[in-house]
């Protein structure tokens, strides 16, 4: 069923969500007439009365825009608001960035709930992030969306970008019997070996009873889909300055240096290549979402809502590559001028001796994020319609976990030994991989391929919040417009896990004889690589590719990887838990009069934060040390774990100001000030303190987390002309400036661990010391040790004066200093600022229109490529120019949309090398015929032109992923009544 049906059945209009739809959501906009959402023009309508009466800065759509975009989920539908944009997770929409601040920023609320999240990396760490997958949401089951850009006190806090305010249909908005059914076929080109065509069903069913004092609304959608994501990569090593003699090309004295064709000199840096491959990567996709809500109005004054939500998103990708790593000896190379030199070519050459490694992986990734929520509202209007009180609380999870016995993320590799000479060349726009083998040795024979090393990572995430929330509203008359004060407390518990079982044996586990040739097959790569600005020649023309399932259980009962009984799901090591608990009482008065008779709006709010952080983790627990080697020494552990516990607390004081002046009925003038602050990640608050296994005769090393971290703070200031010169025509222009505090950084804590003592610290040493003299060498005082404390030491070899062997810690010895990293927070600040224009208009009674945004953001916090990467940079990742154009008609029945979204270039990975996503522009087009009344055909295509997707890191030559794109289709029917 499409999102247009839930419009019709949930929209008495937009403007009025606030107070009618759900009694838990910011209650601030202005109500408007009723309008029934039929189409296109009547939305574009609603979407202007909202952004035209709203207070502060909000843009909204309505879920009749939501059902007519050619769009998978919300965020395919959130990016067509002006300064909002997107990240793409296999071809759809996943993370939302506003006004240049990446997910972590914006705060996103179902109902004005603040809600869980959940999603695991892929990576070797446990899952940290705050930000909200919306990959996780189907658009059908959604009202509308509301993005506030503007600080208020009424909302709850955590996004500094914004906070996008997610609405449910509910029975009693729209009373009477109302429902739908939706079909839809979806055909993917990107699949590999297919071209599936897969189901999407949905539907709605609304009825109200007892002369619409109660009222049931159901709804529930089901989304299959299968394709590729195909990706060509290449791994960099840090850059480095051409002169550094730790640099990763030889020396100009170094007589390899010969084969360097135009070598980086002076300040240039530059970067070596580490790692490349191609491959293929199909991916499968089931999205179950559901809704249930039940509601009670035994009076005019009283209305009891309890709703339930569920989804979930089941995810699994498998990946076949060729792939390769570099050894940076014998190499031949060509590169660019400076500041920033980039290879034109990177090749090396190998002896048939080395037994260079040819790789062929496989990887799988299953995962599966359920969310449920269960929440209850009961709002009561007291006598004489002023006074309007409201209690509102929900229990919401969500968990992420492996949907199979190898783990979150599991990449088995196989290799055919006997590599000549590897080239990656960059001139283009996919960087070519190509290889020679040894004479003899084909890297197209089956019989040839051994097993490689491997890795299985578990990875577990679950967020519950419980919140409550106590909100009052007092309607006033004359000056007074109204006063708006509440209290909330949000109880959030968040456990993140993660363990992993690697085998190391690179070199081969066994003999080629132990794989059966029939487990490989082989696959072709340019066909699976079209529009991507090279020869298909060019491309590695065939890999080898084995099924995971099949081969890891073979592997398992061969050389015991995961312990011979095929379960290869690894034990946590890492298990972190964060109990946050905040209350946030706040008091919002707005005002109206007059000034130079012209009508003005002027609200101030202040909202009180305070939050307790309780973090604890599961860390290896050490038993003590030894000293191994002259400045070489072991924490040695037990192989036990336990819990580590730290403690935190913040609050914040959050004002909002919004001022608003109409020096004509079709005009609106708009300033805002407020304070607005995002809680650091997970990874950072975690109460784990761990130790490197290694430490220096001085000092040791290891990290922790800070649960004492101040949140993000931002000062907004925005402003705001708009003129409405039709009903569903306007143009408005915004500038916007956020002075950002709190940036997190990390320092050195000199501190002792778990009572370790050092070998090298204590009675044993000085006694040695007096011994020998003050010029004894540590050499000397370890063999003085041997010789006199035959029961503090383990000798594994040598001969007296000679001996090898460890040196145990006692208890008598010192401590062991260890310098701990932890993140704190940086006195540096960072301004971001940036310019929002907006044009709708609706040509006459044409039925034709069209809808053009453009979003300018810069700031200081710009990433310098020009420096290597041991210099310390601080940048803020996701700032980037954002555009939409659309075209639409709407009339006699007929409605059709072709839109057009782009995004500049932006930094998406900030760290000691940059990771830039390139600019990126996609066509999506839909339209729809209504056969008859409550019966509508409609066809649906996205990316229609094929825009594929590329990323590097200090210039473009310097790729780190080229990835085809591939159109989507849907066709389908909608049935209403």
């Amino acid at each position: 069923m499409s999102a247009s049906t839930l419009a019709i059945m949930s929209l008495p209009s937009l403007a009025m969500a606030q107070e009618a739809a759900n009694a838990s959501a910011p209650s601030d906009s202005a109500a408007v007439s009723e309008i029934v959402v039929t189409g296109i023009r009547a939305s574009l309508r609603q979407s202007a009365d909202i952004k035209r009466d709203a207070q502060g800065v909000v843009d909204a759509i309505s879920a009749e825009d939501m059902g007519k975009f050619p769009d998978t989920n919300l965020a395919e539908s959130l990016q067509r608001i002006t300064g909002v944009s997107i990240d793409r997770s296999m071809g759809e929409g996943s993370f939302v960035t506003v006004r240049g601040f990446g997910p972590d920023f914006n705060l996103v609320v179902l109902n004005g709930r603040q809600m869980p999240t959940a999603q695991l990396s892929g990576g070797a760490t446990a899952p940290s992030s705050r930000s909200f997958d919306f990959g996780n949401l189907a658009s059908e089951g959604v009202a509308a969306v509301e993005v506030y850009k503007s600080g208020r006190a009424t909302m709850e806090s955590g996004g500094i970008g914004s906070t996008i305010n997610i609405r449910t249909p509910r029975p009693l908005d729209r009373p009477g019997l109302r429902g739908g059914l939706g079909v839809k076929a979806v055909y993917d080109k990107s699949g590999n070996d297919k071209d599936p065509v897969t189901p999407e069903v949905s539907g709605i069913f609304s009825d109200t009873f007892l002369d619409n004092r109660i009222g049931v609304l159901a709804s529930g959608t089901y989304q299959k889909r299968e394709g590729g994501n195909n990706e060509a990569y290449v791994g960099w090593r840090d850059g480095y300055v051409a002169t550094n003699p730790a640099g990763q090309l030889p020396q100009p004295s170094d007589p390899r240096s010969a084969n360097i064709v135009n070598r980086p000199t002076g300040t240039t840096v530059y970067s070596v290549p580490n790692n490349a491959g191609i491959g293929i990567n199909n991916f499968k996709r089931k999205r179950i979402n559901g809704q249930l809500v039940l509601q009670f109005r035994p009076t005019d004054a009283v209305t009891a809502t309890v709703d339930y939500t569920y989804s979930r998103n089941t995810v699994e990708t498998r990946n076949n590559s060729v792939g390769v790593y570099f050894n940076h000896n014998a190499t031949s190379s060509d590169w660019t001028n400076g500041p920033i030199a980039a290879p034109n070519f990177y090749t090396e050459t190998f002896k048939a001796s080395e037994r260079k490694d040819l790789s062929y992986v496989a990887n799988l990734t299953a995962n599966r994020t359920e969310n449920k929520s269960i929440g209850g509202n009961l709002t009561w209007k007291a006598p004489g319609d002023r006074l309007t009180f409201e209690i509102d609380g929900h229990h919401s999870t969500a968990e992420s976990k492996p949907t199979n016995k190898y783990g979150t993320s599991t990449s088995v590799s196989t290799a055919i030994y006997g590599v000549a000479s590897q080239s990656i060349t960059f001139k283009k726009r996919t960087p070519i991989l190509s290889y020679t083998m040894q004479p003899g040795i084909s890297a197209l024979d089956a019989s040839l391929i051994q097993a490689s090393g491997n890795s299985f990572r578990n990875g577990y995430f679950r967020d519950e919040i419980n919140q409550g929330q106590v909100m009052g509203r007092y309607e006033g008359d004359g000056w007074l417009d109204g006063i708006d004060f509440g209290v909330s407390y949000v109880d959030n518990k968040v456990r993140s896990a993660y363990g992993f079982i690697q085998n190391n044996t690179w070199s081969g586990a066994g003999p080629a004889s132990d794989l059966p040739d029939n487990l490989f097959t082989l696959a072709t790569i340019p066909d699976k690589y079209p529009h991507m600005g090279v020869n298909g020649a060019d491309l590695v023309q065939k890999i080898y590719t084995f099924d995971f399932k099949t081969v890891v259980p073979l592997l398992d009962q061969l050389y015991k990887f995961c312990g011979g009984d095929g379960d290869c799901l690894a034990t946590y090591t890492v298990d972190r838990r964060i109990h946050e608990k905040t209350a946030a009482p706040y008091l919002q008065v707005k005002t109206k009069f007059d000034a130079f008779n012209w009508p003005v709006h002027l609200v101030g709010g202040l909202r009180y934060e305070k939050t307790k952080v309780d973090a604890s983790a599961l860390v290896p627990v050490p038993t003590g040390t030894e000293w191994v080697s002259n400045n070489e020494f072991n924490v040695v552990y037990s192989g036990k774990s336990d819990f580590t516990h730290f403690k935190g607390e913040y609050d914040n004081w959050l004002p909002a100001v919004d001022f608003d002046i109409a020096p004509r009925d079709d005009v609106k003038l708009r300033a805002s000030y407020s304070h607005t602050i995002t809680r650091a990640d997970y990874g950072s608050l975690q109460g784990g303190r761990t130790l490197d296994s290694l430490f220096r005769i001085d000092a040791g090393s290891g990290s922790q987390g800070n649960p004492g971290l101040r949140p993000y703070k931002s000062k907004n200031i925005d402003l705001s002309a708009e003129w409405y010169y039709k009903a569903d025509s306007y143009i408005s222009v915004g500038y916007f400036h956020k002075d950002v505090e709190n940036f997190l950084s990390s320092t050195r804590v000199d501190t002792s661990a778990f009572g370790l003592t050092n070998p090298a610290d204590g009675p044993r040493f000085k006694a040695a010391r007096a011994a020998l003299g003050p010029n004894a060498t540590v050499a000397d005082i370890r063999q003085y040790i041997f010789a006199n404390y035959p029961n503090s030491v383990k000798i594994t070899g040598g001969t007296p004066g000679n001996y090898t062997g460890t040196i145990i810690g006692l208890p008598e010895d010192n401590l062991v200093n260890f310098r701990v990293s932890t993140p704190v927070n940086s006195s540096q600040t960072a301004a971001v600022h940036g310019w929002e224009f907006a044009f709708q208009h609706s040509f006459w009674d044409t039925g034709l229109g069209v809808i053009l945004n453009y979003t300018i953001v810069d700031g200081d916090v710009r990433y310098d490529n020009t420096l290597p990467a041991t210099a310390t940079q601080f940048a803020l990742t996701g700032l980037s120019d954002t555009a939409n154009v659309v075209a639409f008609y709407d009339k006699h029945g007929i409605q059709a949309r072709v839109a057009y979204n782009w995004r500049d270039q932006f930094l998406s990975g900030n760290g000691p090398n940059p990771g830039y996503t390139e600019a990126y522009g996609q066509v999506d087009a839909n339209a729809s015929y209504e056969i008859r009344p409550g019966l509508t055909a409609f066809v649906e295509g996205l990316n229609l032109t094929g825009e594929g997707r590329r990323g590097h890191q200090r210039s473009k030559q310097y790729v780190t992923v080229a990835a085809p794109g591939f159109a989507r289709y849907t066709a389908g029917i909608r049935f209403t009544f």
